[in-house]
């Protein structure tokens, strides 16, 4: 343990900057695992019912299931719904507009953790450039004559880089799944939203 506060202060001030960023995106990492999951975006059970309804000649209590929904996905089904008398096109465009709106909720905070990804390695190379000024400093006050002392200085520099570095990786990787799974989500809402609508047109069997 004294070890890494040693490690953690020999970064000196910057290193503060980063471990707020890696609370930060911590925080936003478990928070958006627990609100994407599957299950609470697009429930398992709310498409096979609302089919059910609209098969038996039930429109009005398909809508009112898919309005009473909580879920993105009874968003979606609910425009689809409510547009189901009018032209394809248009339904198509409402339920896509729908679809924007649930993507806009759905990537809440994602633009904040790829901000963190990207700033996070310039933080620790803003700590290590620093770190050098002030190995050059020493140098130029008082000369080579140690080299312990200047190889020292140079590992303190470039921490903030490999902590920067330590944050940034597993924050791109994070962003990059969470907008491919929410976007993998939007498509099959609407999908399923169109599928349901062709139904009630009699397009589809």
């Amino acid at each position: 343990m004294g070890d890494l506060l040693d490690i953690f202060r020999s970064g000196g001030w910057l290193m503060v900057v980063l471990l707020v960023l890696s609370f930060i995106a911590i925080g936003i990492i478990i928070e958006r695992l627990y609100s994407l999951r599957s299950v609470r975006i697009v429930p398992p059970d709310l498409t096979a019912d609302i089919e059910v309804d609209v098969y038996r000649g039930d429109v009005d209590q398909a809508r009112d299931r898919a309005d009473t929904d909580p879920s993105p996905l009874g968003a979606v089904l609910a425009s689809g719904l409510r547009h189901s008398g009018l032209q394809r096109e248009v339904i198509k465009e409402a339920i896509e507009e729908t679809g924007r709106h649930v993507v806009a909720d759905l990537s809440r905070y994602l633009t904040l953790l790829g901000t963190i990804a990207a700033i996070s390695p310039l933080v620790g190379l803003l700590g290590t450039v620093i770190g050098m000024i002030e190995v050059f400093t020493v140098i130029t006050s008082q000369g080579v004559g140690d080299p312990s002392v200047l190889a020292g200085g140079i590992s303190q520099a470039l921490m903030t880089t490999a902590f920067g570095m330590t944050i940034a990786i597993p924050a791109i990787a994070m962003h990059r799944y969470f907008n491919a799974k929410v976007d993998r989500l939007v498509v099959d809402m609407e999908q399923d939203a169109l599928r349901v609508v062709e139904i009630i047109r009699g397009d589809r069997a």
